[in-house]
Formats: structure tokens, C-alpha cells, sequence
């Protein structure tokens, strides 16, 4: 069995090491799978592939003619994926459902209360010598509503620590979530989350539905100051909305460990060059905006998890088992 590893990094490939067999033949690649990288899975059976990973028809195509049978995402998203090429092709997709939700949750409210009480601000002006406290109001959270988009496990998380910081939870799903209620989390439409949040927290699927689901239209249905926070998809969000509403006030506060074109960029240090994403470079140029870059998912027991449930997606091909994890078109 020859499993080769694109968009590893040293953290990646320390504990794909620790987890995966020591009879397969692994092998760990840095660099995204692109089509100037597919080259590296020659005389694979199966690939593992991260969030940035590019899965299109024609690199399924070449990945066929390698023979490899299996893509297995280390990760829970697969819009990155052809999914009826894949189908097509014979070639499996698996992936990893629920590495963390506390992580991503727990990361989510970190934004919140970073954002709020403008701790990267007074980090950097208390190191300064600054202990000036213009500038810094924030305000309670006890008494707002918190609007979340998306009931899945992250989403319902988020909404039962909101709560106990005494919101008013409001919650968004295509589909009746019978544990909101049992939660006191109130499910209710799309608009009412619009209308009535003071704080916007994103959680769903990217779908054809949901992409670009925050645009001008829906962002001017929101309160004037609304704080939003996207920890889901990039493309949950369109991004030329969000300077001129910045400009205006109408979004009070962002927060983003995701962005649609950060394929580009995340994961990577360029610290030594000119960035040349115009939008995100103005965005980073607002007091009222944090971007972490898509570390949410970063925790120890999440890096476990991943590496454990990609060994048993990969080693239920082998054995000939149905695919618990299999995602199709």
C-alpha cells in the first residue's frame, strides 16, 4: 500500500507518522497537489489530501491513470473536490467529518472576545508602554443575540457557550434541529438571524445555496455595528461586500479564520513579499477586522483525530469494507 500525503506539513506529517502503519509505504508531500505536484503520486493506491488540495476533473484524471483509488481528505470540506469526475473515474472519496468541533467552536468565541474587548490592540500597546484605555470599549455580551447559521455540531457548540455567557441564541438550518430546542436554542428563519443578531456567526456547508450567502444584500438587512465572524467556508462570504460596509459602519466587527481566496495564501509565510490580493490587504488594514489563518481546526486532539480517521478510511479500502466516511456526487 502506497499512501502519498500532499499539503503536509511537519506537524501533518509528525503525526500521520505516529498513526499510520509502518508496513504502507508513506510518503509526505509540502507543497498543494496541483498539476504541477500530481506527479509525486505516481504508483499510488491512495493520496490523502488537505483543504487547498486541487481535486479538479483533470487531476482526478491523471490520479486515475496512476492508479490510485482513493482520495482521502484530512479534512471535512470537500468543495475543493469533483465529486461526479471522481464518480466517474472509480475513485473514492472519503473524509474526516468531525476532527474537532470543540476546537473550531472554542477558536470561534475566541474571536468573539477578541474582537469585543480588543485584546491584539492592548497586547500590542501594554508591550508599547501604552496604558491608555481610549479606544477600547467593548461591551457585554450578557443580554445580545447571537445569530448562528448552521445547526451541525460546531454551530450548536457555539450556541451553548453564547448561552451561558446569557445570549439570546438564535440559530438558522435548512433543516428542523429537534437538539436546538432541547439546547434553548431557538431555531428560526434566515431573515430573523439578519434582523435580529448583534453578533453573526457562521457554521453551514459552502453549497450552491450558501456561497456568497453574506453579500451586500443580506449584510444590509443586518443591524448597523453587527459583528461577523465566518470560522466555516471563505466563500460563505463574498468579499468585495465587505470594505464599503466596513467603511460605513453597517459591519462593526470581523472576524475571518477563513477567506475565499486563501488558497494563495494561508499556510504559507509571506512575510518577505508584496501580497497581491487587494481586498484581503485592505481588509487587514481596518482596526475592527481579526484574521487567524484557518488555524481553528489547530489542537492537538484535532491532529489525531484527523490522522486516526484518515489510517481507518484508508485501511476500510483494503480490507473491502463500505466506506463509512465516503462522500459521492
Amino acid at each position: 500500500m502506497k499512501v502519498v500525503s500532499f499539503s503536509c506539513k511537519i506537524y501533518d506529517r509528525q503525526q500521520l507518522c505516529k498513526t499510520l502503519p509502518a508496513d504502507w509505504q508513506s510518503e509526505y508531500v509540502e507543497p498543494v497537489l496541483d498539476k504541477h505536484t500530481v506527479v509525486y503520486a505516481q504508483e499510488a493506491d491512495v493520496i490523502t489530501a488537505f483543504v487547498n488540495d486541487q481535486l479538479d476533473a483533470s487531476i482526478l484524471e491523471t490520479l486515475a491513470s496512476y492508479g490510485v483509488k482513493m482520495v482521502a481528505l484530512r479534512c471535512a470540506g470537500f468543495n475543493n473536490v469533483d465529486l461526479e469526475a471522481a464518480q466517474k473515474l472509480g475513485v473514492a472519496v472519503t473524509r474526516v467529518p468531525a476532527y474537532s468541533p470543540y476546537a473550531v467552536a472554542e477558536h470561534t468565541i475566541g474571536l468573539m472576545l477578541a474582537l469585543n474587548r480588543k485584546l491584539y490592540k492592548a497586547y500590542n500597546r501594554v508591550r508599547e508602554g501604552n496604558f491608555a484605555l481610549t479606544g477600547m470599549l467593548g461591551f457585554d455580551f450578557h443580554g445580545k443575540t447571537v445569530g448562528i447559521i448552521g445547526a451541525g455540531k460546531i454551530g450548536r457548540l457555539v450556541g451553548e457557550r453564547m448561552k451561558a455567557f446569557g445570549c439570546e441564541v438564535l440559530v438558522y438550518d435548512p433543516y428542523l434541529c429537534e437538539v436546538c430546542d432541547e439546547l434553548g436554542l431557538k431555531q428560526v428563519e434566515l431573515d430573523v438571524i439578519y434582523q435580529k443578531s448583534d453578533v453573526i456567526s457562521l457554521h453551514c456547508p459552502l453549497t450552491d445555496e450558501t456561497n456568497h450567502l453574506i453579500n451586500n444584500e443580506s449584510i444590509a438587512k443586518m443591524k448597523k455595528g453587527v459583528m461577523v465572524i465566518n470560522t466555516g467556508r471563505g466563500a460563505l462570504i463574498e468579499p468585495e461586500s465587505l470594505v464599503e460596509n466596513l467603511k460605513s459602519g453597517q459591519i462593526g466587527y470581523l472576524g475571518m479564520d477563513v477567506y475565499e481566496k486563501e488558497g494563495a495564501l494561508f499556510f504559507e509565510d509571506h512575510s518577505c513579499e508584496i501580497i497581491q490580493d487587494d481586498i484581503f490587504e485592505r481588509l487587514l488594514t481596518f482596526p475592527n477586522v481579526l484574521v487567524t489563518g484557518h488555524q481553528a481546526y489547530f489542537t492537538q486532539e484535532a491532529l489525531e483525530h484527523i490522522a486516526e480517521t484518515t489510517r481507518d478510511n484508508i485501511q476500510a479500502l483494503m480490507d473491502g469494507k463500505e466506506l463509512v466516511n465516503v462522500v459521492r456526487g
